[in-house]
């Protein structure tokens, strides 16, 4: 029997050791050919043109969302509408804030952890510019049902799939139905560089600007060829020629030359963690005392969520109290109802009708981890404990 039942376990053996030599051996390490590389291979991955690689997937989300506000005609401005849903992580929102967005809160379905799509229906209006379609705990939204109703309105799609890495809806890769998709390279996720994230797009004029805002807004990192500046032949002035008002949100060489071994490890991690998901859902289905998360379509599930039914006796201080006690991590869902945060007083937004799922995911919820390792032992030691 297990004597643990960690949140995440490490990705890494010799290959990524090996990789971080590499990189010392060379004694260049910011941002370079390893990253360059990865991007490549990562698009190729996504069956996308362009990937764009930075430190972490908040700062991902800060200049995907910055983008949009560069582009020569502005696809966002101060003000605009967003559509997000109640639960997701801190930097979802925090970007669309710091840009002064309008930001409209939206239940979640208590199944799926996405959105529930009857109440984001009725909370599309004429002022809706982007819908934020996060794809929660490795499980892809209903795309169609989303398109459908944005179809022949002036919306477009922004996502975010930091937790959702080799998830698929109808073959598609999570992370590619917007006009640009969100990864994290995080410790805990699907892949591990340490730190690091993407951006990913097929839209040149979004690409290049991505590439101006990781680097300071300069225009140094550009193609000669380019949508954003008249970059000439001189590189003493493009060397600090500045156009945009950006961040430095750059990797570290070491983060790219891991995630190229990571890379070719990821459909066995993705396999595994499909297998995981099997037996979890096999001994929790039709639980007396549990709902567990719906699959959408081909989830890559990062973790396994237990929403404490409402005709259940159990209290989630109980179970939480049950699982430290049997060395067994666990974690709320993600933020819980974000909005019950004391953040909020620094926002702009407003909740559409009610957030009943999302408040009582956030009183009754937690998750237990997933990993790109056979957790058999793990998960039977878990259906014990909580019988």
């Amino acid at each position: 029997m297990t004597s643990s039942y960690p949140l995440a376990t490490s990705t890494w053996d010799d290959k990524e050791l090996d990789a971080i030599q590499s990189v010392i051996d060379k004694d260049i390490f910011t941002m370079g050919d390893s990253v360059k590389q990865f991007e490549e291979d990562f698009a190729k991955f996504l069956n996308k043109k362009h990937c764009v690689m930075v430190s972490s997937g908040s700062t991902a989300n800060l200049i995907a969302t910055a983008a949009l506000f560069y582009t020569k005609n502005p696809m966002l401005k101060r003000g605009d509408e967003v559509i997000v849903p109640a639960v997701s992580w801190s930097t979802t929102y925090f970007p669309l804030q710091q840009y002064g967005l309008k930001l409209k809160f939206v239940d979640i379905d208590l199944e799926t952890l996405n959105y529930d799509l009857a109440a984001f229906a009725s909370a599309i209006s004429s002022d809706t510019k982007m819908i934020m379609v996060v794809n929660l705990l490795g499980n892809p939204n209903d795309f169609d049902a989303i398109n459908k109703l944005i179809v022949d309105k002036d919306i477009f799609i922004l996502e975010d799939n930091c937790e959702s890495m080799g998830a698929e809806y109808k073959g598609k890769q999570a992370g590619t139905f917007g006009v640009m998709g969100t990864f994290s390279t995080f410790f805990s996720h699907h892949m591990a560089t340490m730190e690091g994230g993407f951006v990913t797009t097929d839209d040149e004029e979004l690409y290049h600007i991505l590439l101006s805002m990781r680097a300071h807004g300069w225009t140094r990192n550009l193609p000669k060829e380019n949508r954003v500046s008249n970059k000439n032949d001189d590189w003493f002035t493009e060397s600090f020629r500045f156009v945009l008002p950006g961040y430095n949100v750059r990797p570290v060489e070491m983060s790219g030359a891991i995630g190229v071994e990571q890379l070719k490890k990821l459909p066995s991690f993705l396999k595994q963690r499909r297998e995981n998901a099997k037996l979890f859902v096999e001994l929790f289905d039709n639980h007396p005392d549990f709902i567990i998360q719906k699959d959408i379509d081909n989830s890559s599930w990062f973790g396994f969520s237990l929403i404490i039914k409402p005709t259940s006796k159990l209290k989630r201080t109980d179970v939480i109290k049950k699982l430290q006690e049997n060395n067994i991590d666990c974690r709320p869902i993600v933020t819980g109802n974000f909005t019950r945060n004391e953040v909020m007083k620094f926002f702009d937004y407003e909740i559409h009708q009610e957030l009943k799922n999302a408040d009582y995911l956030h009183d009754n919820g937690l998750f237990v981890g997933n990993s790109q390792v056979c957790l058999e032992k793990e998960i039977k030691f878990l259906g014990e404990v909580l019988s």
